[in-house]
């Protein structure tokens, strides 16, 4: 179960809008050190201004450490590396990737967290990548994501995380132990900043290999009135379609909101290969169509609400190193669902059976073909139906 910690300030950040605004200024405020981790670092306007304000920070003498996943940002060292090396940054690659990119367990196994924590002070969590909103395809601009800025208690754990993933990616890349320096195990005092409970949850392949996985199952099995869920890349497995389909038996009112829009078509078209079976289970679904969706967020029953970095899929829950906050506030769960009912209202059309029905029989069998071939790569990278069930081990 998350371990709720209470005394917190959790505000939700609506998009690269609110939040790049907000990161800048914490960066630029900080005074003892900085820990940066994405899975995405471009080189646009944003991540030049990301950047900048780092090489500033490191200038100042504060502790500067980025981390990027050596995939998503495999050209960060090139694009980025002098100039931040030059202000004195350090920065590491998650699991550079030096060759051909083929299909196996590690290579899939990538850094999917966006976390920035700041003097021990301040962190952002959620799915936002160091990428400007309107970097995409026209029919794709701009993003439409969420993250959170957390003072308080829960910096603990979440400075804990990204100091132990700093430290474990040196000792791979020096081939040596290696601890960061720290004499003050928690700069900055988070003492109470406010009344919100948040617990913060990791996914990893060690100790915490079901945890997101598990606070939404167990979040959606205690439902009594509603679960709104959206999400970037969702292709449950067989316990979460049942939790759901469980909560439509108990009345409970389940809504998904899905990709319209999406740069991976193979990942899409799996998903709608299941949309006949969650229909007929009475589960509405809607496709944001305005821009692209990249939300991997929850509301349930109006105070319990998740927003991370983890999507609904088995490459996020059983190979991703993943982080999501979960708050448990009626407040910030307000807030969200009201963001997300304006969303679906502005730019999403709902779903029914009907519209399966008029799709072409080729069109039908593309979808099952799709799900068939993502079912293959997470069995070719060392993954049967058992672990995308959701069983235990």
């Amino acid at each position: 179960m998350p371990e709720f910690l209470p005394g917190n300030s959790v505000t939700l950040l609506n998009s690269g809008q609110e939040y790049f605004p907000a990161l800048l200024q914490a960066i630029d405020q900080a005074h003892r050190e900085i820990f940066l981790e994405s899975y995405i670092f471009a080189d646009d306007c944003i991540g030049q201004a990301v950047a900048a304000a780092l090489a500033r920070a490191a200038r100042r003498q504060v502790a500067v450490r980025v981390l990027v996943d050596g995939f998503g940002a495999r050209d960060f060292p090139e694009t980025f590396g002098p100039l931040l090396q030059a202000a004195g940054v350090q920065y590491l690659i998650y699991r550079q990737e030096v060759a051909r990119f083929r299909l196996r367990r590690h290579r899939l196994r990538r850094l999917h967290r966006k976390l920035v924590v700041i003097d021990g002070r301040v962190a952002f969590v959620g799915g936002i990548n160091i990428v400007d909103d309107n970097n995409a395809p026209a029919a794709l601009r701009p993003r439409y994501d969420y993250s959170v800025r957390v003072e308080g208690p829960l910096l603990v754990p979440i400075r804990q995380a990204v100091r132990r993933m700093w430290e474990n990616v040196a000792w791979a890349s020096f081939k040596r132990r290696y601890r960061l320096p720290d004499h003050d195990p928690c700069p900055g005092c988070p003492e109470s900043s406010g009344e919100q409970r948040a617990a913060f949850l990791l996914r990893d392949n060690i100790r915490h290999r079901n945890a997101i996985a598990n606070a939404y199952l167990e979040a959606i099995h205690g439902a009594r009135e509603s679960v709104c869920i959206a999400n970037a890349y969702f292709l449950p497995g067989f316990r979460f379609r049942h939790a759901l389909r469980a909560a439509v038996q108990r009345g409970i009112r389940v809504t998904i909101l899905l990709q319209g829009q999406t740069d991976h078509p193979l990942l899409q078209y799996a998903t709608q290969a299941l949309y006949g079976a969650l229909l007929e289970e009475g589960i509405r679904i809607f496709e944001y169509r305005k821009s692209f969706l990249h939300a991997k967020v929850a509301v349930v029953d109006g105070h319990w609400a998740t927003v991370g970095s983890s999507n609904i899929d088995p490459f996020s829950l059983l190979l991703a190193k993943e982080s999501n906050v979960v708050v448990d506030d009626p407040g910030f769960a307000r807030e969200l669902s009201q963001s997300l009912e304006a969303a679906m209202a502005e730019g999403a059309t709902e779903l029914t059976a009907g519209d399966l029905e008029r799709l072409p029989l080729h069109s039908r069998l593309l979808r099952w073909l799709s799900y068939g071939l993502v079912r293959l790569f997470v069995g070719a990278a060392g993954y049967g139906p058992r672990h995308w069930r959701g069983e235990q081990h």
